[in-house]
């Protein structure tokens, strides 16, 4: 069955009008591993548009007088055609090919409009609650004897599952009466998460004494993390992960974390910006704005008509200034690179990793009949400068453009050059580049296939499982764990060793290795966040960052006296403008 004739009017009337922007973007690139219950989104202030005229705030809905009354009759005659003559039209499904119409008619105009099923819509706002309706328990395969096995690696506090019991290390054997023994771990996945409200019956295999345990499980709305807690590294350099992207609780959670490593006397940041495929737009901005001095310019939004342009300004009286080092990627994106180009635009922070996405479009985020909905592309984002970040699409493939075939990866196009305020040049048109390159170290398929040995050996030996005599810092504790990890790398070598391939892949990788060994000691200890911390500190560009902190230190410096400059320089053509006015009057 497909979907209404109103459906796909009301669809081809929205592409065509263009309507203006919410100030809500959708996250970019990346979807929850559990479906949402969260409530839609409501049109913002100023925005309004007419599903049975075809019209948007009263402007016309034809778009260069094409008529969506006969592309609607033309589209379901092509359908009622292809349905009636076509040699599978027995097999075809209605309501697929409607909505793959609609993904190709968004397919004309640009990358970033999309049209959502009403089970992808849901996922989509769920993604800006930070929350999903699972267990809230994270799993992963492993090969084991020549079987890919499924083991639950964390849970979330307070969680169904921690309730339940759910814990490192349970290798999960049925799930409602289901054998999952050799399934993949996204088939294990389908099977345990569910509806809200409903109850999951587990099978697991324990990792102490490998006793088998039978465990019910209630679905419920998971609240998890945006912002986990900040990090204390050398030299008092504090690190913050944004890399979940921006929802609704963002902000709030970030300067908890800010708060926090403040309160522990750190004197430089680094915010991780990394995967970061962006989301609400008005959350990224609050980050901005708690390192800019009021006034300054975060960015701008041109659309279609003059009432959709847009500027966000910093209105903070008092802001943080401590030194700012920002790592991106080839990921980051959206919101996230409006984050990261305010602050380097405003010689705020420095900026290390990879070129950024690209992706400088506006999205407004809008329902349609029985639940389905559309990002429909608005308007355009520029940075302070001037500069856009969005890179070209146009004559490329959805393939090609997702996955950066044929693009430089190494400075911005030069579509546009422009200067900070203390002279540094920065490029628009091809997402931002860092002002240090530095490129993540590949993990090779051969590292990978050494999980497979390191976790089983963390999870079934007992001196994995002894525990770290009360650290009580961030230091201490990465201390302790690295220290037990390179002891247990000599265990694992050793038990390995009568395997030629296996033995001498171990120690051709030892670092590697090792830090699994502490990732996986640390979840098995203390949780996700300890597991976490462990894998930041031991990240090279992590390190790179860190050793930026005085770098960032003197852009601040020369920034404030660039600021200082000019006002002095605007209060002297004060003055002298207010005295030629006096002479003038005297004459």
């Amino acid at each position: 069955m497909c979907i209404s004739r109103s459906a796909i009017t009301l669809a081809l009337t929205i592409a065509l009008s263009a309507l203006p922007a919410l100030q809500q973007e959708p996250r970019f690139a990346q979807v929850p591993a559990e479906p949402s219950g969260a409530d839609p989104f409501a049109i913002s202030i100023g925005s309004s548009f007419s599903a049975s005229t075809g019209s948007s705030g009263g402007r016309s809905g034809s778009g260069r007088g094409v008529s969506t009354a006969i592309i609607d009759s033309d589209f379901h005659e092509a359908l009622r055609t292809v349905l009636s003559n076509h040699v599978n039209s027995g097999m075809l499904d209605g309501r697929k090919l409607t909505d793959a119409s609609i993904e190709s008619m968004l397919r004309m105009l640009d990358p970033h409009s999309n049209y959502y099923t009403p089970e992808q819509f849901q996922e989509l706002l769920g993604e800006h609650e930070s929350r999903y309706s699972g267990t809230g328990s994270s799993i992963a395969g492993f090969l084991i004897e020549g079987r890919v096995e499924t083991f639950v690696i964390s849970t979330f506090p307070g969680s169904p599952a921690a309730r339940a019991g759910l814990r490192f290390g349970d290798r999960i054997l049925e799930v409602n009466g289901q054998d999952m023994r050799g399934r993949t771990p996204d088939a294990v996945r389908a099977a345990v998460r569910g509806q809200s409200g409903t109850r999951v019956a587990m099978t697991v295999e324990r990792a102490d004494g490998r006793k088998i345990e039978k465990l019910e499980v209630r679905r419920e709305l998971v609240k998890e993390p945006a912002v986990p807690a900040g990090i204390v590294l050398g030299r008092n350099t504090g690190y913050i992960d944004l890399t979940n992207g921006f929802s609704n609780a963002t902000f709030d959670e970030f300067e908890a974390a800010l708060g926090g490593l403040r309160h522990r006397g750190v004197t430089s940041l680094i915010l991780d910006l990394r995967g970061n495929g962006g989301g609400i737009l008005q959350q990224a901005v609050k980050v901005a704005e708690k390192f800019l001095p009021a006034g300054s310019t975060i960015v701008s939004q041109k659309g279609r008509y003059p009432s959709e342009d847009r500027v966000w300004r910093a209105e903070r009286n008092k802001y943080e200034k401590l030194p700012l080092v920002v790592l991106v990627d080839s990921d980051t994106a959206s919101a996230a690179e409006v984050l990261a180009g305010a602050l380097q635009d405003n010689d705020r922070a420095v900026l290390i990793g990879q070129k950024t996405f690209g992706k400088g479009l506006v999205q407004s985020v809008l329902d349609l009949p029985a639940g389905a909905g559309l990002t429909l592309t608005a308007a355009r984002y520029y940075l302070p400068t001037g500069r856009s970040i969005q890179r070209e699409y146009a004559g490329k493939g959805i393939y090609d453009y997702y996955h950066d075939r044929g693009r430089d990866s190494s400075i911005g196009i030069p579509l546009f050059a422009a200067k900070t305020p203390t002279g540094r040049v920065v490029y628009g048109g091809d997402g931002i580049t860092p002002d240090l390159p530095s490129a993540p170290e590949p993990v090779t398929d051969e590292q990978i296939s050494l999980l497979d040995l390191v976790f089983p050996f963390v999870r079934n030996s007992s001196e994995a499982r002894a525990s770290i005599n009360g650290p009580v810092s961030d230091a201490a504790a990465g201390d302790a764990i690295s220290r037990e990890a390179a002891k247990l790398f000599d265990l694992v070598l050793k038990e390995n060793a009568a395997s030629v391939n296996s033995g001498s892949l171990i120690a051709a990788n030892r670092e590697f290795v090792e830090k699994m060994i502490g990732y996986y000691f640390a979840m098995a200890l203390a949780g996700p966040e300890e597991a976490r911390n462990h894998i930041v500190r031991s990240d090279p560009q992590v390190k790179r960052a860190a050793a930026a902190a005085d770098r960032a230190a003197i852009l601040f410096a020369n920034a404030q006296r660039s600021a200082t400059s000019r006002r002095e320089k605007e209060k002297t053509r004060r003055v002298e403008f207010t005295a030629g006015k006096g002479r003038n009057r005297r004459n």
